[in-house]
């Protein structure tokens, strides 16, 4: 497979996640994630299973649909392994009252199986400001 088709192929698996998690589809969302991956999100646990996340539980804090968005994303890809990474926008009406529009960075990695690229790392992370409060910079925009 030309590097080109990979980038094509790892789109449409960035694509496919980024659509299950507009819908609030967790099983979507787990479907693009190899067995054995490992999320690294901004809600705590520091490490988790995709596949071991609770998604319904995430999704039900939003009321409506959920808007996700990835911007400038870079894909490198090799044979069987790639990465991509991006900045992440997540924004909607949450079930308390309040609504979110926050920025971050976003990377997957990916391996190759069979004809298909499969998630099996994403990290997502914002910088801390370093004046000592160790505050998020959640209010820092592309």
């Amino acid at each position: 497979m030309a590097k080109s088709d990979n980038k094509e192929s790892i789109c449409a698996t960035v694509n496919a996640f980024a659509d299950a998690i507009r819908g609030k589809n967790a099983q979507g969302v787990r479907a693009c994630f190899t067995e054995d991956s490992v999320g690294y999100y901004l809600a705590p646990p520091l490490q988790v299973s995709p596949h071991e996340d609770d998604l319904e539980g995430w999704f039900a804090t939003w009321t409506g649909s959920i808007g996700y968005e990835m911007r400038d994303l870079e894909t490198t890809s090799g044979e069987d392994i790639a990465y991509c990474h991006c900045m992440c926008r997540l924004t909607g009406a949450r079930t308390d009252g309040t609504e979110t529009d926050v920025w971050y960075r976003g990377t997957l990695c990916f391996r190759k199986i069979g004809r298909h690229w499969q998630i099996t790392h994403i990290h997502e992370s914002v910088p801390m400001y370093m004046d000592g409060t160790f505050r998020a910079a959640i209010d820092l925009k592309p």
